[in-house]
């Protein structure tokens, strides 16, 4: 007999504490976030993605000694295997989203290499293929957008970070190093935030068993709607669509008229500014041009309009919003904002993935059944 249901939670999950976690939290009424016991958004003033990636993945900020050795750990799983390169004018023909062609890769990925159930490793067995994973993610986006355009793959090299590297895989040029140095600030802010729809997939996912692979393809799914990963490109968008700030407010009460979100602004969690944004809009801002002069400017109106129109309710500029700004300046695409957020939020789901694989109880909660009365003859 199962057990009666005794618990009605908030919809969404909305504030229920579901297991704990060693890697990192967001105190949304403080407008703070932290990796293990760093503030995140220090860490993506000082650090690389590599740096945090090894604080996430291995539990302490590495010396330059353990830096190095992680880069040439790293540098050879980086490389695209055969079967996925061979694959790659198919995927690009099949058309669909960048995600939705990473998906299928790393499918293929799982299922070349033999990817087995976290249950069965070790958990050194499954730190490698993590780190397989978020090695070979920047890669395959990379070359799958190139082989879209026409254009052949671009290995990534030995000597670049992982900001640096995106660039000339997208590209096959140097960046330029403020350009780096934007980008690698984006990512390292963009790692990890708490228990968020495509984490909690991950986790989810993991807690059956399953491997690696099939845990990262479930959050990628999760990540890919426009409430979520989705949404960078959507909030450069509307700035787009605005054009001049005096057309801020006028645009905000349109949107609210018509039952649309207002795109970049508010947060599931903050109550106050966002932190990432924050650190975003000085990025756009010591890039300079006319796009972070306009975003900055709308973004002062809307926040104005949404005061008046939603009052009692802080609703702030978000990650999104400057991100679009940031990469955009960047000269990234902007149908390449989504898969450069996934190319670092890999490395977050795959350290809830390797933790929550310590963990021998499957994630399986209840639903309330609220349809017709049972049971009825069958007629």
């Amino acid at each position: 007999m199962s057990a009666p249901l005794t618990t009605d939670v908030p919809a969404g999950l909305r504030g229920v504490v579901v297991t704990t976690t060693e890697l990192g939290d967001v105190r949304g009424e403080e407008g703070f976030f932290h990796y293990r016991q760093y503030s995140a958004v220090d860490l993506a003033r000082t650090r690389t993605v590599e740096d945090v990636w090894f604080l996430l993945h291995r539990g302490h900020l590495p010396s330059a000694a353990e830096v190095a050795a992680f880069g040439a750990e790293v540098a050879p799983l980086r490389v695209l295997p055969p079967v996925l390169a061979e694959a790659l004018p198919l995927l690009a023909a099949a058309g669909g989203s960048p995600l939705a062609g990473l998906r299928t890769a790393l499918s293929l990925l799982g299922a070349a290499e033999g990817a087995r159930p976290v249950l069965d490793l070790t958990p050194a067995q499954r730190a490698a293929d993590a780190l397989r994973v978020c090695s070979v993610v920047p890669t395959v986006l990379a070359a799958l957008h190139r082989t879209r355009a026409g254009l052949p793959p671009v290995p990534p090299r030995d000597d670049l970070d992982a900001a640096a590297n995106w660039l000339w895989m997208l590209t096959g040029r140097e960046a330029p190093p403020a350009h780096v140095r934007a980008l690698r600030r984006y990512l390292v802010a963009t790692v990890d935030h708490g228990f968020n729809a495509s984490t909690f997939t991950a986790r989810v996912v993991a807690s059956t068993g399953a491997d690696v692979v099939a845990a990262v393809v479930a959050a990628l799914s999760a990540f890919s709607g426009p409430l979520h990963g989705g949404a960078p490109d959507r909030a450069l968008a509307a700035l787009d669509e605005i054009g001049s700030p005096d057309r801020a407010a006028a645009w905000v009460r349109e949107q609210l008229a018509a039952g649309r979100r207002v795109m970049g602004f508010g947060h599931a969690v903050y109550r106050t500014a966002d932190p990432r944004s924050e650190l975003l809009r000085e990025t756009a801002l010591e890039l300079g041009g006319d796009l972070a002069d306009l975003a900055v400017a709308v973004e002062e109106r809307v926040v104005a309009a949404l005061a008046e129109l939603k009052p009692g309710r802080a609703l702030h500029a978000n990650v999104e919003y400057y991100a679009g700004v940031v990469m955009a300046t960047c000269g990234i695409d902007p149908a390449l904002f989504t898969p450069t957020f996934a190319t670092s939020r890999v490395v977050g789901w795959c350290a809830h993935v390797l933790e929550q694989a310590g963990d021998p109880r499957i994630v399986r909660p209840s639903a309330r059944y609220t349809g017709p009365a049972a049971p009825v003859p069958v007629p």
